[in-house]
């Protein structure tokens, strides 16, 4: 496992440039090249996620506010919880103000991303519509890119498994029930084991049920995960309204600390910083696009408009409360895995039931989550071989939950961190080299718009 986990430390430092360049540099480029239109629509976007626009007999497989939930369900979870007390602990406070950069540079790069995720969809081997960054590739760029689309798949299949979910729903179980070794006669090496076998059979359930019982079951537990985390990171802020401007403040004061320059650190907190936000909203990593290019959608910029939304939701909305918590509690500067640091906070100002409390949320967050990301992986495996044998691609992501359930934070966290860097590399080149394409579709539907309200 060591040898493993130098390998990706190795492999990570490879690919932190390529990614850096193509997600910060390719996602600022498309925010000008769009001259700001998505960001001016954001209300229309709201309208379209509601169901206004809804087209019943356009081909697809969920509607566009169902993809956009299953998107979120993948991205507000443990990423949103976890990963930013890790990018705060890793890098300090500053690191927030770089993952509100990312975010907002990432709500342009799903809307090209998603608009062409409806603007190229393909078929699978079952003559099945699907979408996603494999179809835009070939059929948007050509055959002669099927290399890029394979590159993207073969990331996917380690990327897109459930491990840090895994590993760190079992980190706050143990933390909060704290099980001893005489407890049931158990160790906490078989307590995890147990967690990660549970994990396994609650998510076999859903995932072998296909996209729509994911879709369904992702639209009931979202919303109502989100407003119960937000409700309670609020009475946190509440009971520590003093704390909150001066968090605030350390936030941007930090971010700005040239004098980590010269040895290179103010480099690698901007890194941090990107990486997290990635992790928590996956903008630019190609995920999204396979749930909203099965949207019943003919319409590529309005369903680019509604993907837009995730990472506001995801990142500037629930990763921005976590971040004050952890910062006005202080827990951020202890040492431990990113969620029992988010523990600590809510334990803080809470008592004991804010551990439990935590828990509760970090099992719907978790379970969504696994739901969602075994689709991806079911996608990539398919375009691979064929339909058939990719749907078995479930039961090898659910043999490893229980593998990142015992497995250290880690290894799972550079195993993932080097297959979304992958990952990011062959869309970003992708929806870079076809976004001229979206403008001019962008264009149509904003003129065709405006006329309609005039």
């Amino acid at each position: 496992m060591e040898q493993l986990n130098d390998f990706l430390v190795k492999a990570i430092s490879g690919t932190e440039w390529p990614m850096f360049i193509l997600l910060i540099g390719g996602g600022l480029l498309l925010v000008l090249y769009s001259k700001f239109l998505p960001y001016r629509y954001f209300g229309h976007a709201i309208a379209i996620a509601r169901g206004k626009y809804d087209d019943k007999n356009a081909k697809g497989d969920v509607s566009s506010f169902q993809a956009l939930s299953a998107a979120v369900a993948a991205t507000v979870g443990l990423g949103n919880i976890s990963g930013v007390a890790i990018a705060i602990h890793d890098g300090g406070p500053g690191v927030v103000f770089w993952i509100w950069m990312t975010a907002l540079i990432g709500m342009g790069i799903k809307f090209y991303s998603c608009s062409l995720s409806i603007m190229f969809r393909g078929q699978d081997s079952e003559g099945k519509l699907q979408g996603g960054p494999m179809f835009y590739i070939t059929q948007g760029l050509g055959k002669k890119y099927k290399p890029l689309a394979i590159f993207f798949c073969i990331a996917g299949i380690f990327g897109f498994l459930g491990v840090f979910t895994a590993n760190q729903f079992t980190e706050t179980f143990m933390s909060v029930i704290q099980p001893s070794d005489s407890l049931f006669a158990m160790s906490d090496f078989n307590w995890k084991l147990t967690i990660g076998f549970l994990l396994a059979i609650i998510t076999s359930f859903v995932i072998f049920g296909g996209l729509s019982k994911i879709a369904k079951v992702a639209t009931t537990i979202v919303p109502f995960m989100v407003m119960v985390y937000l409700i309670a990171v609020i009475v946190v802020m509440a009971m520590n309204a003093s704390q909150i401007l001066p968090s605030l403040k350390l936030i941007i004061a930090e971010a700005w600390n040239f004098n980590t320059v010269v040895t290179g650190g103010f480099w690698g907190l901007v890194i941090i910083g990107v990486r997290r936000a990635m992790f928590s909203n996956e903008a630019g990593l190609g995920s999204a696009p396979m749930y909203h290019g099965q949207s019943k959608n003919e319409e590529p910029i309005r369903e680019g408009l509604v993907a837009m939304l995730g990472p506001f939701i995801d990142t500037i909305l629930v990763c921005t409360f976590t971040a004050v918590v952890l910062i006005l509690s202080g827990a951020y500067l202890e040492d431990g895995s990113g969620i029992v640091m988010t523990l600590n906070a809510f334990n803080t100002s809470l008592g004991n039931w804010g551990g439990v409390l935590l828990m509760v949320i970090v099992s719907a967050f978790a379970l969504s989550t696994l739901f969602t990301y075994s689709y991806y992986g079911v996608k990539c495996l398919s375009f691979l071989t064929n339909a058939k044998i990719g749907r078995f691609y479930n039961w090898y992501f659910v043999v490893m939950i229980v593998f990142a359930a015992v497995a250290s934070l880690e290894l799972v966290k550079n195993l993932i961190d080097l297959s979304y860097a992958l990952m990011v590399i062959p869309n970003m080149i992708a929806v870079l080299l076809l976004a001229p394409k979206v403008n001019v579709a962008a264009k149509t539907y904003f003129s065709k718009l405006k006329n309609e309200k005039a």
